[in-house]
């Protein structure tokens, strides 16, 4: 993603900046993922 943002034009830094919070966001909901899984063992 950060190469093609940085062929765009204008807002290519605010594209980049919400693919990282994106990245970020979806890695958090898979460490929640995995935690509900181990969770789900335990019962």
């Amino acid at each position: 993603m950060h190469d093609f943002a940085e062929d765009l034009p204008g807002k290519s830094t605010e594209i980049e900046e919400v693919a990282e919070q994106a990245s970020a966001v979806f890695a958090e909901l898979d460490d929640a993922r995995r935690e509900l899984a181990a969770m789900k063992k335990l019962l």
